[in-house]
């Protein structure tokens, strides 16, 4: 059984002390298939012992079954049972901090009033010093509706709100970005225009983050239009970029020729349209979308207007069928839609040395183990195997690379740049199918991101700075 430490415990333990008994915890542990992390001792007591055991499960299940087995055994007492994720959000992940001390009259005085007025007038006269006065030229909103919450769905604003400090987090972590999390109790468009426009003059930056589709759409256009700072909604682009960067050495390892290769993308919602749109600015033409219904054709049936609007760019042969009819002959496959849809008869209809990005969380569209003996290269969401398409590859540096330039919008040539800048940080010689993408904490990552970004945002006039 796979363990993780995101479902692992800290069993605390009152041992009888004598010889063999912490050897039959483990045993029984290891007989579960759990494994065991550090093990500490919180006080020693006449004839007993008291342990930490940090203990590696498959799951709430899997703990449960773990805890009753060592409940069971002579000489041990469960004191306690903490699951250690849990215990990381208590009280949450992120807070405020002041930058300057306040010990004395004279700081008051000049942080807050009476001095405050005359930068607050400062900025009334010249709104563009509000970049260097305030927060604004550090300070991104992470807005959500809770409607499409990582592998979750609509799970509602309060329950999004981990994943949103988690953003935040990251942000910082990586970046030295300031993020806040802002999760809004309604799921209207108007609505979250209308607020996120409220609120804007605080920010240098909005990321939306775990909206639906097709209205993450609509929002993210309209505060585009509506809003001199950028607006980019992470779902969509940063996932693009990712994965562009991936594909870009992917295709140097196979020696496919942008311009020659068909590419297929299982899933045209949020991702995969801004993966689409990423792909054709790289130069590649021959794209099919496909859905539950199968490839997307203009006048399709079950076609919204998103992705009437899809078939009508792509998809220039007009193939029509399933996907195991139109995987045929093609170089690239995006799954960015449900698991298990990708099969082995799939993959031998593709073209030699095919490509499979299988990017379903948490289970994939094809497991890397089967697909391994039929593809070139191969490339998931996960952090368990190779090559993870993780959009903390991209959002630090492009926010970065946009607020150091005071960048009026995050557009497509940023995007590319990006992606180029990810992929470049592996060199060519460096390359393998395993490694095509680099790791989320190489330091080189966000900076080589950022300054790319920087100089796209100068070079196409959206920098004011």
């Amino acid at each position: 059984m796979l363990t993780s430490a995101d479902n692992s415990l800290i069993v605390r333990l009152k041992l009888t002390n004598k010889a063999g008994v912490l050897s039959q915890v483990s045993t029984a542990i290891a007989e579960l298939g759990g494994n065991i992390g550090a093990i500490d001792i919180i006080r020693v007591e006449n004839n007993t012992i008291t342990r930490d055991l940090t203990v590696y499960t498959g799951g709430k299940e899997h703990g449960k079954q773990i805890v009753e087995k060592i409940g069971a055994l002579p000489d041990v007492e469960i004191c306690n049972v903490s699951d250690r994720t849990f215990l990381l959000h208590l009280g949450g992940k992120i807070e405020v901090k002041s930058r300057i001390p306040i010990k004395n009259r004279d700081d008051l005085s000049m942080a807050y009033t009476p001095g405050v007025a005359r930068i607050c007038m400062a900025i009334h006269d010249a709104p563009e010093k509000a970049y260097n006065l305030t927060t604004k030229h550090n300070m991104v909103a992470v807005v959500s509706d809770g409607t499409a919450v990582l592998g979750l769905g609509d799970i509602g604003p309060m329950a999004a709100m981990p994943v949103m400090e988690g953003k935040a987090l990251l942000f910082k972590a990586f970046a030295n970005v300031d993020a806040f999390p802002i999760c809004l109790d309604t799921k209207d468009p108007d609505e979250i225009v209308r607020t996120v426009k409220n609120i804007a003059p605080g920010f240098g930056g909005i990321n939306l983050e775990d909206i639906s589709a097709p209205r993450c759409f609509e929002i993210e256009e309209r505060l585009k239009k509506e809003l001199d700072i950028p607006v980019f909604h992470d779902d969509q682009h940063g996932t693009a970029i990712v994965f562009a960067a991936a594909l870009i050495n992917a295709l140097k390892l196979t020696q496919k020729k942008p311009e020659e290769i068909k590419i297929i993308i299982n899933g045209v919602g949020a991702a995969g349209t801004a993966c689409t749109k990423i792909l054709q600015n790289l130069g590649i033409t021959n794209i099919i979308g496909c859905d539950t219904h199968g490839a997307l054709i203009p006048g399709r049936d079950h076609l919204n207007p998103a992705k009437e609007q899809y078939a009508s760019a792509t998809n220039p042969n007009k193939e029509t069928g399933p996907l195991a009819e139109v995987i045929k002959k093609a170089d690239v496959f995006i799954g960015l839609s449900v698991p298990n849809v990708l099969h082995v008869n799939h993959l031998k209809s593709m073209n030699s040395d095919p490509i499979v990005f299988a990017m379903a969380n948490p289970t994939p569209e094809i497991m890397p183990e089967i697909a391994a003996p039929h593809v070139a290269i191969m490339a998931t969401g996960r952090s368990d195997y190779p090559n993870q398409i993780n959009n903390l590859l991209a959002f630090p540096g492009v926010f970065r690379g946009a607020l150091d330039c005071h960048a009026s919008e995050i557009n497509e040539a940023m995007k590319i740049a990006a992606a180029y800048a990810i992929a470049n940080v592996i060199p060519k010689e460096a390359l393998s199918p395993d490694y095509i993408i680099p790791s989320v904490f190489d330091p080189h990552v966000a900076t080589a991101c950022a300054e790319a970004v920087k100089e796209a945002a100068i070079k196409s006039g959206v920098a004011r700075k």
